[in-house]
């Protein structure tokens, strides 16, 4: 995908793709992600939804 963690504070990840895309991911290992709050990461990442679920398949 491209990202790295540029940064983490507390229980936040700030992932960065050299060419500018960023978002922030929370971590809480264990608990599930808000539909919202997902949609916001793939929004951000400017992935469409069948290239994240894609990603999702491979990992």
């Amino acid at each position: 995908m491209g990202f790295v963690v540029v940064r983490q504070r507390g229980s936040h990840a700030f992932l960065k793709h050299s060419d500018g895309r960023a978002t922030v991911v929370p971590v809480h290992p264990g608990e599930e992600m808000g539909r919202g709050l997902l949609s916001k990461i793939i929004k951000d990442t400017k992935l469409t939804r069948k290239e994240f679920l894609k990603l999702l398949e491979e990992a």
